[in-house]
Order: C-alpha cells, then sequence, then structure tokens
C-alpha cells in the first residue's frame, strides 16, 4: 500500500509540475515505455554541455511534452500569452544548440538534416537545400522581424490524447 501511495502522490506532483491530467500522464508513460524500449530513460540526440548525449527520464519527457499541452479554455489573455511565449521560447532553444540566442544557417540546417534524416528518399544534399531556401524565404518575409509572428502557435503546438474507447475501436 505504501508504493501504491507513493505513486499516486507522484502522480499528483506531476499533474502540478506539467498540467496534465493523471490519465494523460498514464498514456504518455505507455508512449514512453514504448520509446525507450522500456528502459528507465531514452538518449537524447542533441549532445548535452558535456559534449556527452543527455539521457532523458520520464519527468523530463514529462516536461518536454507539457509545451505541447493544448491551451486550456479557462485560461485569461494574459496566461494564453504566457503560455504561447514559452512555446516559442521552447521552439528557438530547440534550433539554438549552441544556446548563444541566436539561430543561424548551420544549427538550422542540422535540424532540417535531422528531421528528415528517416526519409530514404532524401539525401543530406536536397534536406540542406531545403533548409536554405526555407532559411532564405523567412529572411525575405521576415526582414529582421521574429519568424513565428502570425503563427497561431496555440494550436499548432500541441498533443492531442484519444479517449481509451477511440483507442479500444483502433486495436
Amino acid at each position: 500500500m505504501g508504493a501504491a501511495h507513493s505513486a499516486s502522490e507522484e502522480v499528483r506532483e506531476l499533474e502540478g509540475k506539467t498540467g496534465f491530467s493523471s490519465d494523460q500522464i498514464e498514456q504518455l508513460h505507455r508512449r514512453f515505455k514504448q520509446l525507450s524500449g522500456d528502459q528507465p530513460t531514452i538518449r537524447n540526440l542533441r549532445k548535452g554541455p558535456s559534449g556527452l548525449a543527455d539521457e532523458i527520464n520520464f519527468e523530463d519527457f514529462l516536461t518536454i511534452m507539457s509545451y505541447f499541452r493544448p491551451i486550456d479554455t479557462t485560461m485569461d489573455e494574459e496566461q494564453v500569452e504566457l503560455s504561447r511565449k514559452e512555446k516559442l521560447r521552447f521552439l528557438f532553444h530547440m534550433y539554438d544548440s549552441d544556446s548563444d540566442g541566436r539561430i543561424t544557417l548551420e544549427e538550422y540546417r542540422n535540424v532540417v538534416e535531422e528531421l528528415l534524416s528517416g526519409n530514404p528518399h532524401i539525401e543530406k544534399e536536397s534536406a540542406r537545400s531545403i533548409a536554405d531556401g526555407a532559411m532564405m524565404e523567412a529572411a525575405s518575409v521576415c526582414m529582421g522581424q521574429m519568424i513565428w509572428q502570425g503563427i497561431d502557435i496555440e494550436t499548432k503546438m500541441h498533443v492531442r490524447f484519444l479517449n481509451m474507447e477511440t483507442m479500444a475501436l483502433c486495436h
């Protein structure tokens, strides 16, 4: 009973930190176990400050996934704006791999190449051309303005949870 009490207390703590419900945490835990091969951590592809690849545990995974939570309809405008800024900051840091406060063409190329690396039909040089073209278009459109301005980040950057009935029908 002590272990069950401790586990439910841990879930409540994770709910408070991430904003996910206990059912959502359960679903994400199942997904984490699939991704990790039932191991306690997932290897992060980006190198950490020490030069070694970081390991992501379940709590880290939930924290990252919390950036993709849908906007709560009970939030006021100030809370929505804060959530939007947090999501944009998270996205920026995904690209700014050296944490210097700038996204260089090389950093952007690396992200695009990494995203497209699983596609056997796209060669590295093609991925580089795609990244260069996208960066040039963004530069010509923005001319010093923030690239993400005008994007409906609240509806584009979130995770969707299927209800259990829908999932049962799919299997």
